[in-house]
């Protein structure tokens, strides 16, 4: 981690770059503040700012549009989530007119001196402030409430999965809200969910018999029909498109005719793909689970397939969440694999009882998806692709790197860190960034 952001600084114009100019994020954390010199990750404290005005506070209490005027006057510069928390403080005290233009005054010199400094390497305090936690994480994967109907992948294991944007996790999970009508109804909870279980025919029959020559017979479960609400004509529907057999249906018991003359082996094949067929729900669902969350039912499963589930009635189609990150990037788009990655780093961390501060979350998350696609952090995705040669060759693999930039004739800029210090010279991170020019005055004729 350290490697993949060393060398992501703060500019002058209060964008994060990488030393070539690419824009990380247009404004380091959403709000600009430097956690270190923050108050618990809050520019300042505005409720204990007013009650110590309270203190030494006289005069009349301030209206309710006083306040607001004087709030907006000085909360200009803040984000909106600051401002609401200035403005609440202020409207709780019971302080005068010139007690919360102090309070406002106070408040806006303190959010002055939070700004994080241009030339600030944002990107190794971030690594060390998710490595260091990260580092003591306790390597435990448990089950929820104790039954192995949903098993989940936590801890450290989740959070290099995540880093790693890996295409599948270990236990892909989907929680799935349902629509107005059916989240109260346990019945049609349970209806919805059978259309979104994947039944496949093996789930289906009681028995088979394969002559290997001439036919396989599939002796269909009247109980496990009814469980998963399938008809048989809905199993004749999925095996229709087959070419390879003709279709008898006696009652329970579907008997199919192979066309050509067939080897054992072939029989086989053929009877696995058609007990493999899905017949009804979501491919790779393979579980389901309903679950009673504020008097509303949601269904919990064990696979993910977020694209195919969007099609099935009866669900809140803005309320599906998967842990699958991958999985999002592909059916919804970048910004919202971007905001489920910091979603699931911050529940991955605070499961363990850490506190890392958001904005490093979302430094990682921001650099993971700038390209518009998820990179890993490792040497296939930011380490590996830095613009630098030197930079690349000193990270995991040296001969290859610089002997495929001679190859291309690839030219060294020595912009960033790693290349800086093979080479001997200043890093371009804090006062490195600056370069001081000395004018030689010219001599006075006279």
């Amino acid at each position: 981690m350290i490697n993949a952001l060393e060398h992501i600084r703060l500019e002058y114009d209060g964008t994060v770059r990488d030393p070539h100019g690419h824009i990380v994020q247009f404004l380091y954390g959403e709000d600009g503040i430097d956690v270190q010199k923050s108050d618990h990750g809050e520019a300042f404290n505005a409720s204990r700012l007013a009650e110590s005005q309270t203190i030494i506070d006289s005069g009349k209490k301030a209206t309710k549009d006083e306040i607001d005027v004087l709030a907006k006057k000085y909360t200009k510069t803040f984000n909106p989530r600051l401002t609401h928390l200035v403005t609440d403080a202020l409207h709780k005290s019971n302080l005068s007119k010139g007690g919360v233009e102090a309070v406002c005054k106070k408040g806006l010199s303190l959010y002055n001196k939070v700004q994080v400094e241009p030339g600030q390497a944002v990107g190794i305090v971030t690594a060390q402030s998710i490595g260091e936690p990260g580092t003591q994480m306790t390597l435990r994967t448990f089950h929820f409430a104790g039954i192995k109907e949903r098993n989940v992948t936590l801890g450290l294991p989740r959070l290099i999965e995540l880093v790693d944007a890996r295409k599948k996790p270990v236990t892909p999970t989907m929680d799935i809200y349902l629509d107005e009508e059916s989240k109260k109804s346990r019945e049609k909870a349970i209806e919805v969910a059978r259309n979104v279980l994947q039944t496949k025919v093996s789930a289906l029959v009681a028995d088979t018999e394969t002559d290997y020559s001439t036919n396989i017979k599939l002796i269909m479960s009247t109980n496990r029909l009814k469980e998963r609400g399938c008809s048989i004509a809905e199993v004749e529907a999925a095996l229709s498109s087959n070419k390879k057999f003709k279709m008898e249906i006696v009652g329970e018991l579907i008997t199919l005719n192979l066309v050509d003359e067939a080897d054992t082996a072939t029989a086989i094949t053929i009877r696995n793909k058609v007990l493999n067929t899905t017949v009804k729900g979501v491919p790779d669902v393979e579980r389901v689970t309903l679950i009673q969350k504020d008097d509303e039912w949601v269904i919990q499963t064990t696979g993910s397939n977020v694209a195919k589930v969007l099609e099935v009635k009866g669900i809140d189609k803005k309320n599906v969440r998967t842990n699958n990150v991958f999985e999002i990037a592909g059916t919804l788009g970048i910004e919202a694999a971007r905001n489920s990655l910091i979603d699931e780093l911050n529940h991955t961390l605070g499961d363990q009882g850490l506190e890392v501060d958001n904005r490093y979350i979302m430094l990682v998350s921001d650099l993971m998806c700038s390209r518009g696609y998820m990179q890993q952090i490792g040497r296939h995705g930011i380490a590996g692709t830095k613009d630098s040669v030197l930079a690349r060759a000193a990270f995991e693999i040296t001969v290859p790197t610089i002997a495929h930039a001679a190859l291309g004739g690839e030219v060294e800029q020595l912009k960033g860190i790693t290349e800086n210090v093979i080479v001997g010279s200043n890093i371009p991170i804090g006062s490195g960034t600056v370069d001081l020019y000395m004018q030689v005055s010219k001599k006075n004729k006279n």
